[in-house]
C-alpha cells in the first residue's frame, strides 16, 4: 500500500479517534480512513449508475440482476 501523510482539522481527528476507541471495527485510523473511502467510491459509483440510467430509460432487468451487476463491478476495482 502507499503511504501517505495527510493533515486532519481537530475535529475530524477527534471524530476518527473516537471511532477507534467506541468499535473494535478498527485498529486504526488507517483502516477507518480506507474504510471511508472505499463507502465513498461505493457512493460515487451508485450516483454514477443512477446518472447513467436516468439518461437511458428503462430497464428490463429486475433489482436483484442490477444489484448483483453492481457488486460484481465493485469486486472487480476493490
Amino acid at each position: 500500500m502507499a503511504r501517505q501523510s495527510i493533515t486532519l482539522s481537530q475535529p475530524n481527528d477527534e471524530w476518527l479517534q473516537q471511532q477507534i476507541k467506541e468499535g473494535a471495527e478498527y485498529s486504526s485510523k488507517s483502516e477507518l480512513i480506507n474504510e471511508l473511502i472505499r463507502n465513498a467510491r461505493r457512493a460515487a459509483a451508485i450516483n454514477n449508475r443512477l446518472a447513467q440510467a436516468e439518461q437511458s430509460g428503462f430497464t428490463h432487468q429486475s433489482a436483484d440482476e442490477i444489484l448483483r451487476e453492481f457488486k460484481q463491478g465493485l469486486a472487480k476495482n476493490a
